[in-house]
């Protein structure tokens, strides 16, 4: 009766196991949108802007305490579209407006199996919006009701071998005032230069003010990497002289607009491994602004102070747009504060040192995976005094237990007698009964802000190990190391004391159970860690407990 049951036990595991697997290959990739799945080799044509179903939208930001203005969207023909490559960025900017309505991280594949296909971060369609927006107001050509339409002399652009910086002009003419809204791209860059040149030809000073916006709507992160869907920033985030790095999410802007004003700084939307953020000059005084336009899109943006031009003088205004990858050394550089939006939750201060401590580590390996295994070995060394005293009070917990089992033939259902008895003896024999429970309430807040860091470093993403992982940013595609790290589990179990309550030792049982399903969707990179970490104990707790057991048979 044992050995069927045994044999109906392993093939119910066997089939769980191939079900789960199946289920990972339906649904556990990130979808390509349906034109770049049916294309093959070159991308597809971009899309044409949208006829929105009021004819409006608040594209346009408002000067003090107006209300935000509501300007209607223009066609445009995907023809007319001014399309520019770089080695890093391939994009689209509207001519209506001069907004970038499209953006892809050449570097950057949207999944291993199609490394053709890049990333795209902004997009313009019928199903998701996301784009960076910028024009002047005031005098400028940006008023409610119509945006400029722009001309350029080209409608490509490509940053060619051995080109270090690519200008991209368009120009706008009206009322004796002409403007050249310039782009400029660098070789390796994701931040562009956005200025504004303005030359006033009229016999009238100009005044305007130059605003720039992110907009999107409320889909979902197209960079989320895990089939659980696992829980990363999706929103805007902002700097402020009190706060460095302050998160505004959907569900603030939906409450209530924000309306402040500061000296430079940044103002940012957050999505998995990737980040796009507007910075103004670091001595310019902005609004910072976030709002809800009537499509329901939100809009995080800021507005500089005003600028003069005299009649026949000539005048400049700009900021910087960066969309890229969450690059901790790159983002540093551009303004105070921005590296925050690499965002490590509460245990950051432990998370920093030990992504410090794996950039090291890989620069000298240049793999991430044996990085990450190399950093569990300087872990477990920092942690080595404090496990084996836990260990050893585990060894004795041991090595007592047929005399615990005797007390309480002892003292039968007499809790009272039993646990006095039991004290006398963990006091006799110096033992701590909690010890036992120390490395794995010390590793806790590591292990968190290890997961933290593997899930939100961007180096991470698509960074293969060997073998079968080719990703230490998402689960184990067949999910075997979460049944190495059960299987280590269950060895370290086998190491500890029994518990005394019957109903514990059952619990006990079925942790190794209960923590290998929980790690079948955890990052591979999280998972190595927590294996290596259970077999370098697994050699510790061992040893330990022999020279324990071999003292009390001397004794």
């Amino acid at each position: 009766m044992d050995i069927k049951r045994t044999i109906l036990l392993v093939a119910l595991a066997v089939v769980s196991y191939l079900m789960i697997l199946q289920w990972n290959q339906d649904y556990g990739q990130a979808e390509l949108p349906a034109e770049i799945a049916q294309t093959q080799g070159s991308l597809p044509s971009l899309p044409q802007m949208p006829n929105n179903p009021d004819g409006s939208q608040a594209d346009v930001p408002s000067l003090a305490s107006q209300q935000p203005a509501t300007a209607p969207s223009g066609e445009t023909s995907g023809n007319a579209l001014i399309r520019v490559r770089t080695d890093v960025l391939e994009l689209a900017i509207d001519p209506h407006g001069g907004d970038v309505m499209d953006l892809r991280l050449v570097q950057y594949p949207r999944r291993q199996d199609r490394p053709d296909v890049p990333f795209q971060l902004f997009e313009r369609s019928g199903s998701r919006t996301y784009e960076a927006q910028s024009g002047l107001i005031g005098d400028g050509p940006d008023q409610p009701g119509s945006r400029p339409l722009y001309t350029s002399e080209q409608r490509q652009y490509q940053l060619v071998d051995g080109q270090e910086q690519l200008v991209v002009n368009l120009s706008y003419s009206a009322n004796g005032i002409n403007y050249i809204k310039r782009f400029t791209f660098e070789r390796g860059n994701y931040d562009l230069h956005v200025d504004y040149l303005i030359d006033n030809q009229s016999g009238n000073p100009w005044t305007g003010h130059m605003f720039g916006q992110l907009k999107r709507d409320a889909s979902s992160d197209p960079s989320s990497t895990t089939a659980t869907g696992t829980a990363t920033y999706l929103g805007a985030a902002l700097w402020t002289p009190d706060e460095p790095y302050r998160k505004i999410s959907m569900k603030n802007m939906d409450e209530q607009g924000l309306r402040e004003t500061v000296q430079g700084g940044w103002i940012a939307w957050l999505q998995h491994y990737f980040v796009t953020a507007w910075i103004p000059a670091k001595d310019s005084v902005n609004q910072i602004q976030t709002r809800k336009d009537n499509l329901g899109n939100y809009i995080v943006g800021f507005t500089g102070q005003a600028v003069s031009v005299a009649p026949g003088s000539q005048g400049q205004v700009g900021a910087t747009l960066y969309a890229g990858p969450k690059n901790q050394d790159v983002l540093k550089t551009l303004s105070p504060g921005l590296e925050l939006t690499v965002d490590y939750g509460f245990l950051w201060f432990i998370a920093q040192p030990i992504f410090w401590l794996l950039q090291v580590i890989h620069n000298l390996l240049g793999n991430w995976g044996w990085s990450i295994i190399f950093l569990t070995l300087f872990i477990k060394a920092a942690f080595f005094p404090l496990s084996a005293a836990s260990y050893r009070s585990m060894a004795r917990m041991r090595a007592v237990a047929p005399r615990l089992q005797a007390l309480k033939e002892q003292h039968g259902d007499d809790r009272q007698k039993m646990s006095q008895a039991m004290m006398e003896l963990y006091k006799k024999e110096k033992i701590n009964p909690l010890g036992g429970c120390l490395p794995i309430l010390v590793q806790m807040p590591v292990f968190l802000s290890l997961y933290w860091v593997l899930l939100e470093s961007v180096e991470m993403r698509q960074a293969p190990w060997l073998g079968w992982i080719t990703d230490l940013s998402t689960k184990d595609p067949y999910f075997i190391l979460p049944l190495i790290m059960g299987g280590t589990m269950f060895i370290q179990q086998q190491l500890n004391p029994t518990p005394p309550d019957p109903m514990q030792a059952k619990v006990m049982k079925l942790m190794p159970i209960i923590f290998t399903f929980f790690f079948l969707w955890f990052p591979a990179g999280l998972v190595l860690y927590w294996v290596v970490n259970n077999v370098l104990s697994i050699a510790q707790q061992w040893y330990i407990t022999r020279q324990i057991e071999k003292s009390t048979k001397t004794a």
